[in-house]
């Protein structure tokens, strides 16, 4: 029997569960290695990844899916068993970063188009042999006093809508990410500019999608929250970042897209969370609404470890309690005290 992309679909966005982003380029893990004195060898990323998806009360309760990194995706734990093994017998479907890097867009001076569509249908089926089930293309889109523009928005959405349509003919169900960076320049990036373009971007982006025949209840979109750029001197409240991100949700999304899972962006581990959770928590909403979070589920964990193998079990255990933080933010139940009582 073939497995629906709709099934597959709806798995990554299962009841309190979300997606963790364990797809960082080995320059990202080099950074990320680098400030806790690790270095970055082909062993010890495998060792850092491993440790995650053992990681039982995590994986088991609070993650329906893992986004990997093509190293990882025919990677071996050390006792020899595959990693998208692990993946797969905690209950979570594996999946592959796809994309290959956001370039500069050529007549700009700050904006990127991201690469990666040559070769990708003989690539989306050695994926699909290897075990991969979802696949994830992110655009990133710059705010600045004079972008983005629409050559940089309409480049991008159609590249997604491509990327997208390849991996439903490969049986593989695309994660649709058109990123408004918040670290965009100073000033002009309040919350109400991230509103509009962040609008704007996804208006195109299913227009794109509309056109190039992609089954919108076969993908996930992995989108921005609205929030005030960082460099914008502006602060928004919980409640004001959840109101104006579901209202350009139900501006933009078709209620056919079986979920949104977000993208943390450069916020703190307990805002992404808090920010998730009010949304849930004040809205009744036509999709599934959680989280796909690589630094926010990871950087305490990555802390805790510090490259040695007798902090393996610590690690774990602050990877299940940001988990756990927001699988319950998807469901719309998460406490601010919950993270003191840990």
């Amino acid at each position: 029997m073939t497995e629906r992309l709709e099934d597959i679909a709806i798995a990554m966005v299962a009841e309190g569960q979300g997606i963790l982003a364990a797809d960082e380029s080995t320059g990202t893990i080099k950074k990320r290695f680098d400030s806790i004195g690790v270095e970055s060898t082909e062993d010890a990323r495998r060792d850092y990844r491993e440790m995650l998806f053992r990681a039982e009360e995590a994986m088991k309760n609070y993650i329906s899916g893992v986004i990997l990194f093509e190293e990882t995706l025919f990677q071996k734990a050390a006792d020899g068993t595959p990693l998208v093994d692990l993946i797969k017998a905690a209950g979570a479907v594996p999946g592959i970063k796809v994309d290959k890097g956001a370039q500069a867009l050529s007549g700009t001076s700050i904006e990127k188009i991201t690469e990666g569509l040559d070769g990708l249908r003989d690539r989306l089926a050695k994926y699909y042999e290897a075990g991969a089930r979802f696949a994830k293309w992110r655009a990133v889109i710059t705010i600045s006093d004079a972008t983005p523009s629409h050559n940089s928005i309409h480049a991008n959405a159609h590249a997604l809508a491509r990327y997208a349509a390849l991996c439903q003919e490969a049986g593989i169900v695309p994660i649709v990410e058109p990123e408004v960076l918040m670290d965009g320049e100073h000033s002009t990036h309040g919350i109400e500019r991230c509103e509009m373009v962040t609008e704007w971007a996804l208006k195109e982006q299913f227009q794109e999608l509309y056109y190039a025949g992609v089954n919108l209840e076969g993908m996930v979109l992995k989108p921005n929250m609205i929030v005030p750029g960082q460099k914008s001197g502006s602060k928004a409240s919980i409640e004001e970042v959840a109101e104006r991100t579901v209202r350009v949700l139900k501006n933009c999304v078709p209620a056919s897209v079986p979920g949104i899972a977000f993208l943390s962006g450069g916020q703190s581990d307990e805002e992404a969370t808090a920010h998730l959770s009010a949304m849930n928590a004040m809205y009744d909403m036509p999709w599934k609404l959680t989280y796909s979070y690589g630094r926010a589920l990871q950087a305490a964990a990555l802390k805790a470890w510090g490259g040695k193998t007798e902090n393996v079990a610590a690690a774990q255990r602050a990877f299940a309690h940001r988990a756990k933080m927001n699988g319950m933010a998807a469901l719309g139940t998460w406490q601010a005290d919950l993270e003191k009582a840990a």
